[in-house]
């Protein structure tokens, strides 16, 4: 039997004219699959990429987006027996999370301890979880580091820079000027990406140890030059620079390529790498559990940017780049009344 399920479609890609909310029929769970209540769902630079077709290895429209979420477990299929009907779990969905209800296999599902802010927790599937993943465990981040990010009020660069402040680095990084003050707040020092000062400002007092980088394209040509003399890594991720600011998009595998060979020059004290994160990845599920924890001891807390509600979707990609706030963006499907 079928159910009524309203969820956010991309028809077909382009600007955000091509996004809207529709009602449709959702099937039960197959077997191996869960079907959840959606109570939040992420969203972030990649529902950006999607939209406008670009992000590596995509679906075709119609799709429907979503990246990651918070929900209950509304329905069990076929040899699913891990959660029972209520349950509160995570998944990173890459798609489909954007809607009242959603399949998706078992296996994948991560348990969510109860009385969390469900609204904060959502951020740490995808946001926070990959944060944690290049902070502990590509960059080892110590105290003393002279570290580096850009997007320091987005999501993933706020939490970075949580996660090397409370391992004792130093933090720098690029953000947009209206938000200095908050990260300033948080214990960075805040450059503005365009006027370039930061290049400059880093290299007088030795280079960082790490740079963070989602930009991809020339802006990871800039980061490997602010690179300690003595040996620095820099940590490429996303690539989105062109579908987050409305610029004409260019496929980012060849700078990706051409990041990564950096690596090849053994008389080069630096080095690069690329981070991704997969739910496939044996790393993926103790990073979120790791991060779910933090949260729950209080030793981080989530900003939340915007909240938007399940209908208001099309106008969050309208007004993307606009406004103030560090932080994550969620949407909240549905109250939580369990």
């Amino acid at each position: 039997m079928t159910t009524t399920n309203r969820k956010i479609v991309i028809s077909s890609f382009g600007d955000a004219s091509q996004v809207s909310m529709v009602t449709a029929k959702i099937s039960p769970p197959a077997p191996n699959e869960v079907q959840i209540k959606v109570l939040y769902a992420g969203m972030g630079g990649a529902d950006i990429a999607m939209r406008v077709g670009v992000y590596p290895m995509q679906k075709k429209a119609p799709l429907t987006p979503g990246y990651s979420l918070i929900g209950r477990v509304h329905q069990n299929g076929a040899n699913c027996s891990k959660y029972q009907a209520g349950s509160l779990v995570a998944c990173l969905t890459v798609y489909d999370a954007q809607a009242e209800l959603c399949n998706q296999p078992e296996k994948y599902l991560i348990p969510v301890p109860e009385g969390l802010d469900v609204q904060q927790a959502v951020a740490m599937v995808l946001d926070w979880s990959t944060a944690y993943g290049m902070a502990f465990r590509t960059a080892k981040i110590s105290k003393g580091q002279r570290v580096f990010i850009h997007g320091l009020s987005g999501s993933v660069g706020y939490a970075l820079l949580t996660f090397c402040k409370l391992q004792g680095a130093e933090v720098f990084g690029t953000a947009s000027e209206h938000n200095h003050a908050a990260v300033r707040k948080a214990g960075a020092t805040p450059f503005v990406y365009t006027n370039k000062n930061w290049m400059m400002a880093v290299n007088t007092i030795g280079g960082a140890h790490f740079v963070f980088d989602p930009l991809s394209f020339e802006s990871w040509d800039e980061s490997w030059n602010i690179l300690a003399p003595e040996g620095g890594r820099l940590v490429g991720y996303g690539g989105n620079f062109d579908s987050l600011n409305g610029r004409k998009t260019r496929n980012p595998v060849l700078y990706i390529a051409k990041l990564l060979a950096n690596n090849m020059n053994p008389f080069c004290p630096n080095k690069t790498n690329f981070f991704y994160i997969s739910r496939d990845q044996v790393t993926f599920e103790p990073e979120v559990r790791a991060c779910l924890d933090m949260l729950k001891t209080g030793e981080v807390t989530v900003p939340i940017r915007k909240v938007w509600a399940l209908d208001e979707v099309p106008e969050a990609h309208r007004t993307w780049n606009k406004g103030t706030g560090v932080g994550a963006v969620v949407i909240r499907v549905a109250d939580d009344d369990h």
